[in-house]
């Protein structure tokens, strides 16, 4: 599993651990919570992105804030770099540790520490599951929309820390919507406090929004306080297929058009479809060219309406054929054919690379078309899905790493589409982050002032390059 493999890892060249350092560190947080017995590294060399990993010196597992903070005081003194992680379910390699570096795993700092149903917010600690997140909120009637496809075991740190989105980002927004607050531990152990359930605040510079998706290279986020919605009272979802792209794009063009702006608008393409079915038995035709799901929700008159012009709008459009779910059941094993395209895809061969790139949306049917002649020119087996409303698109090659001469095809077929990607107005990285898969490409797109300029935040706040080293830039 993975977004794009980079050339190389860069190896950091830490000095060993010393048994004085490991006490103070078992002094911490108690001696159960640091790993570093090889066997025990293991789990913690790799994320969730393919051909990359390397083994950390050790493991340490804080339970507060405080412990955080102490660690990292530690870290300093010692010049010793520190990797973040949760559940490690990142697409980038941004939690890839390097060698001889301290990993800070924060899944024991896993608590929902206040609802405020006044103010409709919630605290949490960033171990917390994000799908825990959302049943915590619905419990009370309220709703926390942002949903990335690792939602139930993904941490809400992570998310904030990637600025994950998600099959509802095209109404709802993403992650950076939902964070009124948070606590950090800054790169020298000190602990910055940003933000507050104001809805309107206007004070200094929003430093929040420095730290949301910079991917733990400048501070690490300990809590967050969530804005959190009424949740709504109704959802159709829906399932239209396609003979051709361009008909499926033209219909999401047509419904935004109408003023409608669904919850999901999300695509799979022949490839995807025909795996989707294999892996599932959804009951999908596997002779389409598109597959479009929709879903609409809120309150129970709009909804119906939505859904029936979506429908008429489909039709009108070229689909061949529409279903409406009955009921929630149905719709949630509509849903399904979405949010199993990846785990159905990654059955077909041994390395799966989940690729993020995002285009406007009005050259979404000719990205498609690239990738797909992409693919045919490099021999290269590419599945396609993404969520159509916003743009946002992920070609997944099916490969296997240990093919060299298939990787290095893989590497010419990304930088083409890359290229492309650019050339029609678009960005590398939609929502899986830079990590150490995008980096090579994000000069590219930002061009050398900008690219420099976001050197010159990381020097300012992390100056001596110990949090997250190598990630998003060397």
């Amino acid at each position: 599993m993975s977004s794009s493999v980079p050339s190389a890892i860069i190896h950091a060249t830490a000095k060993p651990l010393n048994e004085a350092v490991l006490a103070e560190l078992r002094a911490i947080v108690g001696a159960e919570a640091v790993l570093t017995a090889d066997e025990d590294l293991i789990p913690y060399s790799f994320d969730g992105t393919a051909a990359l990993k390397q083994r950390p010196a050790c493991v340490v597992f804080p339970r507060s804030t405080e412990q955080v903070s102490a660690c990292v005081k530690l870290a300093a003194r010692e010049g010793r770099q520190v990797v973040t992680r949760g559940s490690g379910t990142g697409l980038s390699g941004g939690s890839v540790p390097m060698g001889g570096c301290m990993v800070l795993c924060l899944v024991k700092l896993d608590h929902i520490l206040e609802l405020d149903e006044k103010n409709l917010t919630m605290r949490a600690q960033c171990g917390v599951i994000t799908k825990e997140i959302d049943d915590a909120a619905a419990k009370h009637g309220l709703f926390y929309p942002p949903d990335p496809g690792s939602m139930k075991i993904s941490t809400i740190g992570g998310n904030v820390a990637e600025n994950s989105g998600g099959l509802r980002g095209l109404k709802y927004g993403v992650t950076r919507d939902y964070i009124m607050g948070m606590t950090v531990v800054l790169p020298d152990g000190e602990i910055s406090r940003l933000g507050n359930k104001c809805v309107k605040d206007v004070a200094g510079y929003s430093l929040k929004d420095l730290f949301i998706g910079s991917e733990g290279t400048l501070g690490i986020i300990t809590e967050v306080l969530l804005k959190l919605l009424p949740r709504p009272a109704a959802r159709r979802t829906m399932l239209a297929m396609y003979d051709s792209m361009e008909a499926a794009a033209e219909t999401v063009s047509a419904i935004i058009a109408a003023r409608i702006i669904p919850c999901t608008l999300e695509f799979l393409d022949r490839m995807t479809v025909q795996c989707v079915e294999d892996y599932a038995r959804i009951g999908l035709p596997t002779d389409v060219e598109a597959l479009l799901l929709m879903e609409t929700d809120g309150h129970p008159a709009a909804v119906e309406d939505e859904a029936s012009r979506m429908m008429e709008i489909a039709r009108s459009h070229g689909a061949r054929e529409v279903k409406m779910a009955a009921d929630d059941a149905e719709g949630a094993r509509l849903a399904s054919a979405r949010r199993n395209a990846f785990s159905a895809l990654a059955r077909v061969k041994p390395t799966t690379i989940l690729e993020d790139v995002t285009v406007p949306r009005s050259e979404l049917a000719r990205m498609v078309k690239f990738i797909n002649a992409t693919a045919a020119k490099h021999r290269l087996l590419i599945g396609t899905f993404g969520h159509m409303g916003d743009g946002n698109l992920h070609p997944t090659f099916l490969t296997n790493e240990k093919d060299t001469e298939e990787m290095h095809r893989v590497e010419l077929a990304l930088q083409e589409i890359v290229d492309e990607t650019l050339a029609v107005g678009g960005t590398v990285t939609g929502e899986h982050g830079v990590g150490l898969a995008k980096k090579a490409f994000l000069r590219q797109q930002f061009g050398d002032v900008s690219y420099v300029l976001l050197q010159k935040v990381k020097k300012a706040l992390d100056p001596n390059g110990l949090l997250n080293p190598g990630k998003i830039f060397d």
